[in-house]
């Protein structure tokens, strides 16, 4: 597999508190990948490591084949890795459309770049709701601008962190048929999320952490042919 996104032997915590231990992540070029685990195991932690917002204890991050570990959050960013984080945290005193243009950049050099008019196309609803404030779209329309601003940025690699938690059924559905999308379109993408079923659909590998360490990866056939991995480390 030849690694966009490479972490090794990643210890990172808050303070004096370790989450992570010597946990190891490949992301290849093209691909989805899902990132597994109960909650309170590591996830958002291996994520704010890997996006330079927690520096991590020891161990290394490579993009690109390029040590990313200790940059800083803005340069991660520039080279081409975008977050849609939990939470959404977009801007609610700004349009949607604000919203969207304050992160335009071609960071991957897309010969089909992400532009204001291929995002309305691909989420019809921002467009319908371009003047709004996005402090007063419902949740679903909050999570669709969030990955319509991270696409905005045209990176190499996205990151969605508790891609449809809090969702209704049929937005959540929505939004699983955004990432089936991306994927067809050849977007490298990690995802964070709770709905195995759906991952092993969407996503090429997996990887589960318990206690902030790795204790499983694999392919999806290799998740969908073991139910008792998804009871022990996920609780289904």
């Amino acid at each position: 597999m030849n690694a966009l996104l490479e972490v090794a032997g990643l210890e990172a915590g808050y303070g004096q508190s370790q989450v992570l231990f010597d946990l190891d992540l490949k992301v290849g070029a093209g691909e989805t990948a899902s990132l597994l685990g109960r909650n309170g195991m590591g996830k958002t932690t291996t994520v704010r490591a890997i996006m330079g917002l927690s520096p991590p204890f020891a161990g290394t991050v490579r993009f690109l084949g390029e040590r990313i570990d200790g940059l800083p959050p803005d340069r991660v960013a520039r080279m081409g890795l975008a977050l849609v984080p939990e939470g959404r945290q977009i801007f609610p005193n700004l349009s949607v459309k604000e919203n969207l243009v304050a992160f335009a950049a071609n960071r991957c050099e897309a010969r089909e770049p992400w532009t204001l008019d291929r995002v309305y196309a691909f989420f019809p609803r921002l467009a319908e709701r371009a003047g709004n404030f996005g402090g007063r779209l419902s949740g679903g329309e909050q999570q669709m601008l969030a990955i319509g601003r991270a696409l905005m940025t045209n990176p190499r690699l996205l990151i969605l962190d508790e891609a449809t938690e809090g969702l209704a059924p049929l937005v959540r559905e929505e939004i699983w048929q955004c990432l089936a999308a991306l994927r067809a379109a050849g977007q490298t993408t990690l995802v964070i999320d709770k709905y195995v079923e759906r991952l092993i659909a969407l996503c090429d590998r997996h990887t589960i952490i318990e206690k902030g360490r790795v204790v499983w990866n694999g392919t999806s056939a290799e998740l969908d042919a073991d139910h008792s991995v998804w009871h022990r480390y996920l609780g289904i």
